[in-house]
């Protein structure tokens, strides 16, 4: 069995504990700076312990008898858990966008004993597990497209959007450059350009570029392929809208202020849609050919309690590569990527399981 800590105790926080807890291969401790939000919370045997994630030497501490930690916390505190990881000698797992923020723990993860795995949950992770294994496929590699979106099922605003997760990730993302293979190299473009429109099961999105969804997929891909993008999935308007707040407004310089507009407007919903798109087209026994991945995934009843399917994914998403270390799949030291998992192997964990069971669709055809 593996004493896993999960640091934070917010939404996917506790998401992460409670489908740990459910599996008899894991002891859960949740950590968090703040006590009233530990005590809200009801895992049936996790332990709770009050560490402050901004001080290396107090994760140290409180990891002494873990295997394996998950920072559930804000990017900004990645490097500080990491470091403590390191200290105490133990596994390091994350759900960051921030390209800033992996780049501290590739470093840590130089000479390290133990495995460090940064960007777990649904983008950046399993879109990038997803777009590695479509990659994979082909003996030339022209152009690899990942859309990703999660969605209110039932919009009702001028931007169509609830919130579903962290919003200082979300503004992140709308406000940092954007890594993506043009031409055959590697390139920073802006976030929010790059619009497109397009229509699934009768449903009209659009989608457009944000950051860090990627991973470290466009760096293994360089060289390798033509065209590598990622964009996020929104209902149509929602783009225009936010690039008005944060480019003509510029409030991209008032993070702070724009979090807050967010938080008071947009109420928050636990009927959402989860939507990972991938298609990629290039040369398999000298054809062209094109083949795409599709999975939708909806909130429900996991374990008898009601989730939201961006707790759902991003959750199973980082359950499923610490099933896969805890079995040995995966190597025991170091930095990993998302592109090591297969993804035949991370859909054949339990946790890889609520994918499934989702829809799941792949397309393969002549481009």
């Amino acid at each position: 069995m593996w004493t896993v800590c999960i640091m934070g105790a917010g939404k996917i926080g506790q998401t992460i504990a409670a489908f740990l807890s459910a599996s008899r291969n894991y002891r859960v401790v949740i950590a968090d700076s703040d006590l009233a939000a530990l005590k809200r919370l009801d895992i049936p045997g996790a332990v709770m312990r009050q560490v402050d994630g901004a001080d290396a030497a107090s994760v140290a501490e409180a990891l002494a008898d873990c295997d394996a930690v998950i920072s559930a916390a804000p990017f900004f505190l990645t490097p500080s858990i990491a470091a403590g990881a390191k200290r105490a000698g133990a596994h390091y797992f994350d759900l960051t966008e921030d390209v800033a923020a992996t780049k501290a723990v590739r470093q840590l993860a130089d000479g390290a004993q133990t495995a460090f795995m940064p960007q777990c949950g649904l983008a950046p992770g399993f879109v990038g597990i997803a777009g590695a294994d479509l990659a994979a496929r082909f003996d030339d590699l022209h152009t690899l497209s990942l859309r990703v979106g999660a969605l209110p099922q039932f919009p009702t605003n001028t931007l169509k959007y609830n919130l579903t997760w962290s919003t200082d990730g979300l503004i992140n993302e709308y406000c940092n450059p954007c890594e993506a293979i043009v031409g055959g190299s590697l390139q920073r473009l802006a976030p929010l350009e790059g619009l497109e429109a397009f229509s699934l099961d009768g449903v009209d999105y659009e989608c457009f570029n944000t950051s860090g969804g990627l991973g470290t997929l466009a760096e293994t891909l360089a060289g390798k392929a033509r065209s590598v993008s990622y964009r996020t999935i929104r209902y149509p308007g929602h783009r225009d809208v936010v690039k008005l707040l944060l480019q003509d407004l510029r409030l991209e310089a008032r993070r702070d202020l724009m979090k807050e507009i967010f938080e008071a407007a947009l109420p928050r919903t636990d009927q959402d849609v989860v939507i990972v798109h991938c298609t990629a087209t290039g040369l398999i026994d000298g054809a062209l050919r094109e083949h795409s991945f599709l999975n939708k995934t909806y909130a429900r009843e996991v374990n008898g309690q009601h989730w939201s399917a961006i707790q759902i994914t991003t959750a199973a998403g980082i359950c499923s590569v610490v099933e896969l270390l805890r079995k040995g799949v995966l190597p025991q030291a170091g930095f990993l990527s998302q592109e090591q998992v297969r993804l035949s192997d991370f859909l054949a964990t339990d946790f890889g399981q609520l994918y499934r069971a989702g829809t799941v669709t792949e397309l393969k055809g002549a481009a």
